[in-house]
C-alpha cells in the first residue's frame, strides 16, 4: 500500500514549481555543461564534466523524488477545514504552563517545515503530542530537549502561504 503525503495547497505548488524548474532550467542548463565540458578534451583529468556529472546526477535523483512526492501527494485545503480539534493544517496557539510563553505552531507535511515561521510537522513529537485534542486541553509533549506542559490557546485554520 502506498502511503500518501499529507500537504497544503501551498506545499504541493511550490513542489510542482521545484520540479518545473529543475526540468525546464537547472537540467537543460547542467546538459549544456557537459556538453562544453567534453570539447575540452580528456575526460579522465576534466573537472568541470565529472563536476557536471555529479550535478546531473543530483538534479535526476531529486525530479525523481519530487515526481514521487507529487504522485503520492494528498492535498488539504486548509481554509475549507472547519474543526474543533486540532488535525492537519491547523495553527495552535499554545501556553507553556511553566513559564507561561506563549508559542503557535501550525501542523504541516514534512516537506513545508519552516521552525523560523512556527511551520511543523504533524509527524514531528509535538505535532502528534497534539493531534486530536481541543482548546482547554493541557497536552504534555516530550521531546529529545524536555518534556513540558501546554495548555491550548486556540485552534485556527489559516491558509498556509
Amino acid at each position: 500500500m502506498i502511503k500518501k503525503i499529507p500537504m497544503t495547497k501551498a506545499g504541493y505548488e511550490k513542489l510542482r514549481s521545484d520540479l518545473e524548474r529543475l526540468v525546464k532550467v537547472e537540467r537543460p542548463k547542467n546538459i549544456q555543461a557537459i556538453s562544453e565540458a567534453r570539447a575540452h578534451g580528456d575526460l579522465s583529468e576534466n573537472a568541470e564534466y565529472h563536476a557536471a556529472k555529479e550535478r546531473q546526477s543530483f538534479i535526476e535523483g531529486r525530479i525523481q523524488e519530487l515526481q514521487a512526492k507529487i504522485a503520492h501527494a494528498q492535498v488539504i485545503d486548509v481554509a475549507s477545514i472547519q474543526h474543533s480539534k486540532v488535525v492537519f493544517g491547523a495553527t495552535v496557539d499554545l501556553e507553556d504552563g511553566e513559564s507561561g510563553e506563549e508559542r503557535s505552531y501550525t501542523l504541516v507535511g514534512v516537506d513545508e517545515i519552516d521552525v523560523k515561521r512556527g511551520r511543523i510537522s504533524v509527524e514531528s513529537p509535538i505535532g502528534r503530542a497534539l493531534i486530536g485534542h481541543e482548546v482547554g486541553d493541557v497536552v504534555t509533549i516530550r521531546t529529545p530537549a524536555r518534556t513540558v506542559d501546554y495548555e491550548i490557546l486556540s485552534i485556527r485554520f489559516d491558509e498556509v502561504e
